[in-house]
């Protein structure tokens, strides 16, 4: 039987590796080298190029108060000419110093600086004032002074007291004459706002008209 010549058969495994992607995977593709990003170019998840929006105009954060209260621009003072807003709290004498109280919390709340606030009391003198009597009229009207703070008064020295954005008056007293004298006082004292805590009808003889 003759010789058949037959060529030598590589098998597949011998014919070195096959520049085949793996099952379930692509090719990789070339990135880009990055740049700069031109005008035209979007930012992902913004509109293309357009008109330029108009800026919104800028808002003002106002804090809504449990009560009107005024905004904490200082007016002029009544001796100017303007006259300032009334408002009327009602309370019984023994609670007057503490719608005060709460009145003087609003306002700081609201944005008043505490050094616009003065508190008169018709009657028994606020606790922080007997306090700081107690160290001497010199360093307690030194804190009236420097304007920094609230001041609490009593309606004695209502005349001595300088004119503030802000007066609230406790009425806690029931002598009628006092708060006669003192209303009136009070009211040229206040540059913007007289707060005035008590017996509406009491406060509305002592002021001459209807809060």
């Amino acid at each position: 039987m003759p010789l058949i010549s037959e060529e030598p058969q590589i098998p597949e495994s011998a014919q070195g590796p096959r520049v085949t992607p793996a099952a379930g995977r692509t090719a990789p593709t070339p990135r880009p080298v990055p740049g700069p990003r031109s005008a035209a170019t979007p930012r992902p998840g913004r509109p293309g190029p357009g008109p330029a929006r108009p800026a919104p105009p800028a808002q003002r954060a106002h804090p809504a108060p449990a009560a009107p209260v005024p905004a904490p621009a200082r007016p002029k003072p009544t001796e100017n000419g303007s006259a300032p807003q009334i408002q009327l709290i009602p309370a019984p004498a023994a609670g007057a110093l503490d719608a005060a109280e709460e009145a003087v919390d609003l306002l700081l709340e609201s944005g008043r600086a505490p050094g616009d606030i003065l508190v008169l009391t018709t009657g028994e003198q606020h606790p922080w004032a007997a306090h700081e009597l107690s160290f001497g009229e010199a360093a307690y009207w030194a804190q009236h002074d420097a304007g920094d703070d609230v001041f609490f008064a009593d309606v004695s020295a209502a005349d001595r007291a300088a004119s503030r954005p802000v007066v609230v008056v406790a009425v806690n007293g029931d002598a009628d004459r006092t708060v006669a004298r003192t209303l009136p006082v009070a009211r040229d004292r206040a540059g913007a706002l007289l707060i005035v805590c008590g017996d509406p009808q009491t406060i509305n003889s002592a002021l001459g008209a209807g809060v």
